[in-house]
């Protein structure tokens, strides 16, 4: 089975899933339009490379679907946007 990302807003995080097993997170606060991503933790024995970028990609298509901007707390998810710079136009200045 493919793993599926969901947004879960009432727990404040994007989930990466296999079925019913969660396979990592990517927690958030929101701000009106604004998702400050905060934290990102993938299941180191899930046997899958990349669930990471997976994740992180898909939690920032959904950002964008909604007309919304990101600000990028989490280092992980700040790395992954550098090396992703058709997703830099998301960030928006962190001292709002």
């Amino acid at each position: 089975m493919e793993p599926i990302v969901t947004d879960a807003p009432e727990a404040h995080r994007y989930e990466i899933r296999d079925g019913d097993r969660m396979l990592g997170l990517a927690a958030y606060e929101r701000r009106g339009d604004t998702v400050v991503f905060t934290h990102t933790e993938v299941d180191p024995d899930a046997g899958q490379s990349g669930l990471g970028s997976t994740l992180v990609r898909a939690a920032l298509d959904d950002v964008r679907s909604r007309g919304g901007s990101v600000i990028p707390r989490c280092t992980f998810v700040r790395g992954w946007i550098e090396r992703h710079p058709e997703y830099a136009d998301l960030v928006t200045d962190p001292d709002q």
